[in-house]
């Protein structure tokens, strides 16, 4: 049996191409930080991991290395001596560490003054979140005096409107009505309603409409009322269109002449409080030159103060005209008049 020899080399040396691309390599980078520091080429970003370790100049002492290549100088604790430890070194160096944390070094470092307080040097950095609380305060005081004013502000000019009756009411709660009356019942005696006219402050007619009494007409009235036969063809059945009247009159003043006999043609009873009469003001008549407690007609009074013929002719009289003409009467003498109800109320 024939033996094998074998002869192994177990020392390998190690490939002259690896040694040769390392040799090159740094030859590589020798070249460029020489060509970085002369300032012919920018110096590379590289991320510190990948940054390599060779260097041409060997650190010193108290020497770190950075990325760029250069070394940064780290201060070495010095040897605690008697000077030292009493003297402001120790908060200087806190400063440099977190220059923004810490206060001025204090002459004595082993006083409490000495101490961060992270909490008052924040407070002290803001201000003015200080003094938005102050403006406020500031501001209160100036509210409440005028919420305590309110109520008062608010009683004086109730007097005042109580004083002033144009102030207190508004003109789309005044109304004025006028109406027209035929004779029913035993010899046509008995007035009942036949027309109804009713306009707002401004003189705008809110409703105007011939109405059917009831009973059997006897006397028209045409000189006075103006209504003849066939108006009452189509004419409102009184309980409708007393409905709507009172709908309309409702909460609100309501001017009349002898206001007494429309109220009673429609069986309706308005508050005293809410009624103006025109031939009841003492301040008209003394307008019109006429004595105080005298009932004046209508068509008198039209006449004297406000320069206007009405209730001419022998067609009757138009009750829309006398509405508006009664409205206008009292718009003369409504301040005055407004004043003394308020002193004297009038009782239901």
């Amino acid at each position: 049996m024939s033996t094998l020899l074998l002869n192994l080399d177990f020392g390998e040396p190690p490939p002259k191409k690896a040694l040769e691309g390392n040799a090159k390599h740094r030859k590589f980078v020798k070249k460029r930080r020489f060509l970085e520091r002369r300032g012919f080429l920018n110096k590379k970003n590289q991320h510190p991991s990948k940054v390599p370790k060779l260097h041409p100049d060997p650190p010193k002492k108290g020497e770190a290395p950075r990325v760029d290549g250069t070394w940064k100088v780290s201060h070495l604790p010095k040897k605690k001596t008697a000077a030292s430890s009493s003297g402001p070194e120790q908060p200087l160096d806190r400063k440099a560490a977190v220059p923004w944390l810490t206060p001025a070094p204090s002459q004595k470092a082993g006083s409490v003054v000495a101490k961060v307080d992270l909490l008052g040097e924040f407070q002290s950095a803001l201000p003015k979140t200080r003094s938005h609380p102050a403006r406020s305060q500031k501001k209160g005081p100036q509210k409440n005096p005028t919420q305590k004013n309110a109520p008062q502000n608010s009683t004086q000019s109730h007097l005042e409107n109580k004083c002033s009756g144009a102030s207190q009411k508004t003109p789309g709660k005044m109304v004025a009505i006028d109406c027209e009356m035929v004779g029913t019942g035993p010899k046509g005696h008995v007035s009942s309603l036949a027309r109804c006219s009713i306009v707002n402050y401004h003189g705008d007619v809110l409703y105007d409409e011939y109405v059917l009494p009831p009973c059997h007409i006897v006397d028209y009235r045409t000189r006075w009322s103006g209504i003849r036969k066939q108006h009452m063809v189509n004419a409102t059945p009184f309980k409708v269109a007393r409905s709507q009247i009172l709908k309309i009159l409702a909460g609100k003043i309501v001017v009349g002449h002898a206001i007494h006999n429309d109220f009673k043609a429609l069986q309706y009873s308005h508050p005293k409080s809410l009624t103006r009469d025109t031939s009841h003001i003492p301040p008209l008549n003394r307008k019109a030159e006429c004595p105080e407690n005298a009932t004046v007609s209508l068509k008198c009074l039209t006449k004297k103060l406000l320069n206007r013929d009405i209730q001419v002719g022998k067609s009757g009289h138009s009750s829309v005209e006398d509405a508006q003409a009664t409205m206008e009467l009292y718009k003369l003498v409504e301040v005055e008049w407004e004043q003394h109800l308020a002193q004297n109320p009038p009782k239901d």
